[in-house]
Formats: C-alpha cells, sequence, structure tokens
C-alpha cells in the first residue's frame, strides 16, 4: 500500500513539475556538465560516498567549473585556486548568501546562527562580535587549560589500554576528547565521560549533525512543499532532533540565568552570550533563541571538525611510516631537551615539522571538502558563464589540494615537506589551500578549531608509537568518507598504542 502511494505522489510530482515550468524569458549560458534527466536533474548520479572524489572527477571531464541539476535548482562546482578566489575575493558579496536548506532553518532558529546564517546586517553584527569576542586570540586561550586537561586524560586512558597490548578508537577517542573540552568551553560543564549527561549531550550532537547533513526534497522540488519531506519521516526525525536540542539548550540557558548557581573558573561562551543578550547592544534584538543558534556553532563545528582532522592525520601516518617518525622524533627531542613530559599549545609554536604536518593533514583531507554551500545572490558571471540568482555554488577544497599546477605532480602524496619549501597557510589568501574557507564566510573559529587539533595529535606522537591490529597492513586502511556536514573516515581508526618513556 505504500509502495503505490509514493508511486501516485512520483507521478503527481512529475505533472507538477510540468505545470509549475514558465516560459524562459532569458538563456542563461551555464558551466558544462553532465546531462540531466527531466524533473529530477542529476540526482540519479550523485554519489552516495565520497563526493569530493565524483566531483573530481567530473571537474577533469567538464572543467574547473561545471554544473549540475537537483530537481529545480542549479548547482555549480568550482575546483581551481583561480576561480576558487574570482568567488570568495573578486565576487565575494555576490557569494555571501545560504542557500535554502529545510533543516539549515529549523535547526538553528530561523538561521540565527554564524555557519548557516542569511547574509543580513544581523549576519554582519553577530560575525563581528564572535570575531571580537567567542574567538579572538584571548578567548581562545582562556581555554588552554581546559584543552591540555582533557588531551592528558585521553593520554593516560590510551596508555591503560598500552599496558594490555589492547587496540583503541583513536576515532572514538578523540570524539569524546572534543564532546568534553566543548561542554567546558561553552556551557562550562564538566561531564562524567561515561554518564549520562555525556551521552544524552553526544545523542543530541548526533541528531543535529545528521539533520543538518541531510537532503531534503522541498529544498529542490519546492512545487511539492513538504510531502515527501513528510512521506519519508525526513519532516519528523528533524521535529524530534530539533526538540531534543532545544530542550537541552533552554535547560543550560535557565542554569546560566540561575542566580544561585556555581559559576564555572573560566566564564564560558554562553555566559558571554548572555551578558549580550542582557545588554542588548545590537541593533537587531538578541533573543533566547539568537543565544542557543550561536552556541550551536560551536558545539557542532567545535565536536566534529577537529576530531575527523586529528583521525586522518593518524590514518595517513600510519601509511606513511617514514613521516610518522620524523614527526615524532622532533617532538620528542623537543620535549626531552625542555625536561617536559607533555607538548603544550605554547610548544606546538617551536615545532616546525609539526606545524607542517597539521597543514599537510588539512590539505590532503580537508575536513569539509566541499566547504558550506554558498548562495548566488544576484545574476553574475564566472568564467565567462552565467551564474543566476538563486544558484547553490560550492567550492572542492579536496581538489584544490590536488591540483598539480599548484602542488606538483603528487599531490596524492601525504609529505609536510611541501609547507616548508611553499610559504602557504589557510588563513584564507591562498587559494590552493583552503580548509577553513575564505572571504565574508570563512570559517570565525579556525583559531579554536586549529587548538583543538593541535595538542592531542602531537601527544599522540610523543607518548605512543603505534601498529595496526590483527595483522592489518597499511594498505588495508578503508579511506571511505562518512557523508555529512563534516567528512569523518567511514570506519574508525583502531591501533595498539605502545608507551614511550622520553
Amino acid at each position: 500500500m505504500k509502495d503505490i502511494i509514493i508511486g501516485v505522489v512520483a507521478l503527481a510530482v512529475v505533472l507538477l513539475f510540468f505545470l509549475y515550468q514558465k516560459p524562459r524569458t532569458k538563456r542563461y549560458k551555464l558551466p558544462p556538465g553532465p546531462k540531466a534527466l527531466p524533473v529530477i536533474g542529476n540526482l540519479h548520479q550523485l554519489p552516495k560516498q565520497n563526493p569530493q572524489r565524483s566531483f573530481y572527477e567530473w571537474a577533469k571531464k567538464y572543467g574547473p567549473i561545471l554544473s549540475y541539476k537537483i530537481g529545480s535548482r542549479t548547482m555549480v562546482i568550482i575546483s581551481s585556486a583561480d576561480l576558487a578566489k574570482e568567488l570568495l575575493k573578486t565576487q565575494d558579496v555576490n557569494f555571501a548568501d545560504r542557500p535554502p536548506h529545510r533543516g539549515h532553518e529549523v535547526i538553528s532558529y530561523g538561521r540565527r546562527n554564524l555557519g548557516m546564517g542569511h547574509f543580513t546586517p544581523y549576519y554582519r553584527e553577530i560575525r563581528k562580535m564572535g570575531m571580537n569576542h567567542l574567538f579572538s586570540p584571548s578567548r581562545v586561550a582562556t581555554f588552554k587549560h581546559v584543552r591540555e586537561e582533557e588531551a592528558k586524560r585521553m593520554m593516560a586512558k590510551i596508555e591503560k589500554a598500552g599496558e594490555k597490548s589492547e587496540a583503541v578508537d583513536i576515532s572514538e577517542l578523540m570524539l569524546t576528547f572534543t564532546n568534553s573540552v566543548v561542554c567546558r568551553q561553552a556551557f562550562g560543564k564538566k561531564y562524567n565521560e561515561d554518564g549520562e549527561e555525556m551521552k544524552r549531550f553526544i545523542q543530541i550532537l548526533y541528531g543535529t549533525q545528521s539533520v543538518l547533513g541531510k537532503i531534503f526534497f522541498s529544498d529542490f522540488f519546492p512545487y511539492t512543499r513538504y510531502i515527501l519531506d513528510d512521506l519519508t519521516s525526513q519532516t519528523t526525525y528533524m521535529k524530534e532532533c530539533f526538540e531534543r536540542q532545544d530542550n537541552y539548550l533552554q535547560e543550560v540557558v535557565n542554569e546560566t540565568l540561575d542566580p544561585n548557581r556555581v559559576k564555572p573558573e573560566t566564564d564560558s561562551m554562553i555566559d558571554l552570550l548572555m551578558e549580550i543578550y542582557k545588554d542588548q547592544s545590537f541593533a537587531t534584538e538578541f533573543t533566547i533563541e539568537n543565544v542557543k543558534a550561536v552556541i550551536l556553532d560551536i558545539v557542532v563545528a567545535g565536536t566534529d571538525t577537529a576530531a575527523a582532522a586529528v583521525v586522518w592525520g593518524m590514518t595517513y601516518l600510519m601509511k606513511y611510516p617514514k613521516v610518522m617518525k620524523k614527526a615524532q622524533d622532533e617532538v620528542r627531542d623537543y620535549v626531552r631537551e625542555k625536561g617536559s613530559t607533555f607538548v603544550t599549545e605554547d610548544d606546538v609554536k617551536n615545532l616546525p615539522y609539526f606545524k607542517a604536518l597539521v597543514k599537510e593533514t588539512l590539505r590532503i583531507e580537508p575536513v569539509i571538502p566541499l566547504l558550506i554551500p554558498r548562495c548566488c545572490i544576484k545574476d553574475t558571471k564566472i568564467a565567462g558563464y552565467d551564474i543566476p540568482a538563486g544558484t547553490t555554488i560550492n567550492v572542492n577544497a579536496w581538489s584544490l589540494s590536488r591540483d598539480e599546477k599548484e602542488w606538483g605532480p603528487n599531490p596524492d602524496e601525504f609529505r609536510p615537506e611541501r609547507f616548508l619549501e611553499k610559504d602557504v597557510d589557510f588563513k584564507g589568501t591562498d587559494y590552493e589551500f583552503l580548509p577553513f574557507g575564505s572571504g565574508r564566510r570563512m570559517c570565525p573559529g579556525m583559531r579554536l578549531g586549529t587548538a583543538m587539533l593541535e595538542v592531542p595529535y602531537a601527544n599522540l606522537l610523543l607518548n605512543f608509537n603505534f601498529k595496526l591490529p590483527n595483522g592489518m597492513k597499511p594498505e588495508d586502511i578503508n579511506m571511505d568518507v562518512m557523508t555529512g556536514l563534516a567528512m569523518h573516515k567511514s570506519d574508525h581508526l583502531k591501533l595498539v598504542p605502545e608507551k614511550v618513556y622520553n
């Protein structure tokens, strides 16, 4: 019976599509791309895994700017540094908006956050506040002790496993580390890692991240309204995830407003946002929903990206043992000379090869390989092609990182030395290397993100030698990604640690 209903609805969709079409008064010269089918466009050709790699192959066939269709929406992919500069610098203001996404609209309280907010005067105010307060160098440094304490706890757990020659799940450990750090930085809360509150937080976080990464039919087939979203249970799932998220964040807000609560040793980020709420220092009203939306940015971005980056880094180091040894030698020699047993955030600046290793990790597997999509605000042109208003456009940062013109003949090789030979950074001005984006929509939490990954990454290299479990070989490691807002390894990385005493 359900199949019959879906079939009838699909037929109705086709009829509505043709009724919806209006005579075109203007013909656009769109970028080249694969031939689209009526109604669904190229939906049937979209990859289920590793989309960044598939679009990279498309770029080889169609060129560094290509277009395709999903339903009624035109999508464009940029795959060269020159065109990324054109988009993100020369024409940045034309592409500073975000495309429609029903899940983003609901989860972020009507696009009131930084990551998914529309390009409005409110967004510009809130971004300025974020850069000057939430993510400023001094604010990031305020939580240095939190990141270092949680990294030490993680090392202690790995050491225990090493004593028994047991494999550890690096993916799970890194997510636990980032979850713990984020709870302390964002909310001033220190949860028991195995307690019910942490489990609840993780369930809420996974649900939110899942909704943010979903494709909703209503965004691409607007003439169907929410019928297909409802039939496929996406609407129900989205509402359930939002309700769990909102209940949790409201509880945190209520605790913050409680005059009798015990304040954390360092003001959390929600404390700062609640001060802004009380002061109402913006031109537009700053409500409790605004507080929840902005804190959501910190929670989602902070937990997802740093964990994924370290896991990818350790994965490549297992495949490139000479790079692993060189990085370990530098870190261990430095700590030994200093007379210490731990790499602090202040130490990292004195480790040039390790700094290059971090950059190479972000180059070879950018955690958000297609960056967050942008939306064209008004009709414009790129590379001689028309980009109509409303077009969704992605920069394939994974492709940029493999451009032989920029990176030489072996861009797939994991080689940190390239960043000692070439003066390139991830601050948004070197368009062949954009793990945090660029321009008006560049990730405002870049400093916090790098701080979250450097300390655990360096201390893994300092404290342990690793081998693969069960006779597994480096070539056996699955390199597929798990599709979502951030691209984690589809299979968790499990390694057997051996403690090294420096």
